[in-house]
């Protein structure tokens, strides 16, 4: 009898509750009774659902006329249309699809975020649902909450459910059931639109320099993969209009950020900056890629807040990476925005070209692997002073082989040998002749005996000695240093053929090097390490200078150590110590990180270097502390802070504080900078930022809702 009854109501269903001319849609019904009146109607009562195509409707009672297409629904009732769209109302009448009709004392709700309460809901065309009397917002309302944080009130609100957007007529914006400010018409996106043209939250901005402003930004949609946002920024200082591009292409995007202003701080001219960069694949595997940098003057970007950048690059590259090749070719242009290097900007580097070309290769005729390898670059200063103004441009060829053994008590070999050659084009300096070249070849032995075991604890440990013999030779004329100025002394370079890092400086003569590694890891999680190495040369041909740890005919001895726990805690540092435990250098940086508190602090302390070695000419020593904080007070306030001291000048460089308040339907961001360093081009400021932001609208989500009682 049941299946009787389920297949009558099915072919019934199939005919009768779907619209004519769409019979080709079925339609179920399940309820606790169901009745097939003679009239043509069918009633169904008690937990009665109803599904059509996207379409599920839940009701108390049913009632089908199928000559007037009609349902007359009693509720409560639920009406869910896809994934984004639920209707809720104490009785409707709709049609026979449920797309048009009328509903009493009904909510729609959006996303699972935003309510629309109205005293009548009507469904048109299964596209627009019209509601009156409304009121609409995404707080969380109960018994002990009855007034929502913020709502808006309206006479009549239409959704536009296929352009997904939503139109207020008689709008009044409320705070807690005061009334804020009223828009005779309104527009806003619904939650399920990502992208839409219209105004963006505003935020709120007090700076010591600019005085109080407010950003209004407004988003401008140019099609499915290009936007435009246009952000006014007024005060009574500034009039700037910021502007943001992105498009993405098929093989790429690009986004460009940019302000032009009329101030108080610079009477009479126009502030700009403008900020690009793009990449696109292009074919057998190349990627093209640019950037831009632009700016009016040097302080324009600290003033604003754009950017901490002080030394601004153009540039173009081709470059193509492959699994035993690497390609590069570029331009890159260059300008100085630090006080100290606009009075001699002409003396430095304006225009750079590159070229590169690497080649590895693995079981060539000796075994082992390797690289050839060829490159080209050049630089370019807008002085024609003689010396100041050097132009350079420099051609070179290299190549590298290596290969290792494993003796019998596990011991490991390896040899490797290399061979540079470089020519040189030199303008506009006396000191050197038009032409100069030279080659340096280079040799190495190695020799290391990794050795493990297990401890009871169930830990592993690896010790692991290592001894380098190195020879490196300049066979030709001396250039000048363009590329190599600065060498740092790390335990990733400790038995590399040269510590320099560019092509104008090999590191020369006999040398050894030894080191020594160990690691433990732990069936806990924790790994350890600790490395530790020193440079001993046969003579001491004054390459490098006493700040670099290098120096002398032996080098500082050089420490570093690591302390890890997955991605929850971590502790590493490095240092340079002289024999007399002389710190050179020495850097560290810890990391804590839980649910509800992230911690990280650096250390940095380099030693004075005045005068001697062009790049790192410093009268007073590096000895800076930074800290960066965040912690998650309850789910819904967070708080941040960062600080940066200079310690030898005893003085705060730059601290910050924000702190973020978000729930179900708003969040309140409120941050405090300050900047304490000065120069001619930079100012100290302090800056005080307020951003509100509403959920429910264009793809903003929820923070976790409260719960009622809570």
């Amino acid at each position: 009898m049941l299946r009787r009854l389920f297949l009558t109501l099915w072919l019934l269903l199939a005919t009768a509750l779907v619209p004519t001319g769409a019979q080709a849609g079925t339609a179920s019904l399940i309820a606790d009774r169901v009745q097939v009146l003679g009239n043509g109607q069918i009633v169904a009562e008690g937990n009665v659902v109803v599904l059509f195509e996207d379409i599920r409707l839940t009701a108390t009672r049913v009632s089908y006329d199928q000559s007037a297409d009609l349902l007359d629904i009693t509720g409560p009732l639920t009406l869910i249309q896809g994934n984004d769209t639920i209707l809720l109302a104490d009785a409707a009448q709709l049609s026979g699809d449920m797309r048009e009709g009328l509903m009493q004392s009904a909510r729609l709700v959006l996303d699972q975020q935003l309510q629309i309460a109205a005293a009548e809901i009507n469904r048109v065309q299964g596209r627009y649902t019209q509601l009156s009397k409304v009121v609409a917002s995404s707080c969380e309302v109960c018994a002990e909450r009855p007034v929502p944080l913020w709502q808006i009130r309206a006479s009549r609100v239409i959704h536009d459910q296929q352009e997904r957007q939503l139109y207020f007529h008689d709008a009044q914006f409320r705070v807690m059931d005061l009334p804020i400010f009223y828009l005779p018409r309104l527009r806003m996106p619904d939650p399920t639109l990502k992208r839409a043209t219209g105004f963006l939250p505003p935020s709120l901005r007090t700076n010591t320099r600019l005085g109080t402003g407010v950003r209004l930004p407004y988003f401008i949609k140019l099609g499915d993969h290009a936007d435009l946002t246009l952000t006014p920024y007024l005060s009574n200082v500034t009039s700037t209009l910021e502007a943001r591009y992105r498009q993405l292409f098929i093989n790429g995007g690009i986004t460009f950020d940019g302000a032009v202003s009329q101030d108080s701080l610079l009477p009479g001219d126009t502030r700009f900056y403008l900020f690009g960069h793009g990449a696109f694949d292009l074919k057998r595997d190349f990627t093209l890629s640019f950037g831009l940098e632009l700016v009016s003057d040097a302080g324009y970007l600290s003033d604003y807040g754009y950017s901490d950048t002080d030394r601004l690059e153009s540039h173009v590259a081709l470059t193509r990476a492959r699994r035993d090749e690497y390609i590069f070719a570029g331009v890159t242009q260059y300008n100085t925005l630090r006080a100290s290097e606009i009075p001699i900007s002409d003396q430095l580097p304006f225009g750079q070209g590159d070229l590169f070309y690497e080649r590895r290769f693995t079981d060539g005729i000796l075994g082992g692997d390797g690289f050839w390898q060829f490159s080209a670059q050049g630089h370019f200063r807008a002085s024609t002073a003689d010396q100041l103004g050097r132009d350079m441009v420099r051609v070179g060829a290299a190549g590298e082989w290596r290969r290792e053994w494993i003796f019998e008590n596990g011991m490991v070999g390896e040899i490797e040998g290399a061979i540079n050659a470089d020519a040189y084009w030199i303008n506009q300096d006396s000191t050197y002749d038009p032409f100069l070249a030279h080659i340096t070849p280079s040799a190495g032995v190695t020799l290391r005996w990794p050795m493990s075991r297990a401890t009871r604890s169930g830990a592993l440990e690896v010790l692991e000695p290592v001894v380098q013999l190195a020879w490196t030779d300049r066979i030709g004329a001396d250039v000048p240093n363009e590329d190599s100025p600065l060498v740092e002394f790390d335990e990733a370079n400790l038995f590399d053929l040269s510590r320099f890092p560019g092509f104008d400086r090999y590191e020369r003569g006999l040398r050894g090097n030894l080191g020594l590694r160990w690691s433990r890891y732990q069936p806990d999680g924790w790994t350890w390490t600790l490395a530790g190495g020193k440079v001993f040369r046969g003579n001491d041909l004054g390459q490098f200078s006493l700040a670099s740890g290098l120096d002398g005919v032996s080098s500082d001895w050089l420490v570093a150590g690591q302390v890890q726990l997955g991605d929850q805690f971590a502790l590493q540092g490095r240092a340079l110590l002289s024999d007399g435990f002389d710190v050179s250098k020495a850097e560290g940086l810890v990391m804590w990180r839980d649910d509800r508190i992230a911690l990280s602090s650096g250390y940095i302390w380099v030693m004075a270097a005045p005068g001697g070695f062009p790049g790192e000419d410093r009268t007073d020593a590096i000895n800076e502390w930074s800290m960066d904080a965040a912690y998650n007070i309850n789910d819904r306030w967070k708080a941040n802070a960062d600080w940066r001291f200079d310690i030898e000048r005893d003085q705060v460089t730059k601290a910050g504080l924000g702190l973020q308040y978000a729930n179900e339907c708003v969040t309140v961001d409120l941050s405090l900078s300050r900047r304490f360093t000065s120069s001619t081009s930079v100012t100290p400021t302090t800056d005080i930022g307020l951003g509100i932001s509403l959920t429910g609208f264009g793809g903003t989500k929820q923070a976790q809702a409260r719960q009622c009682g809570r």
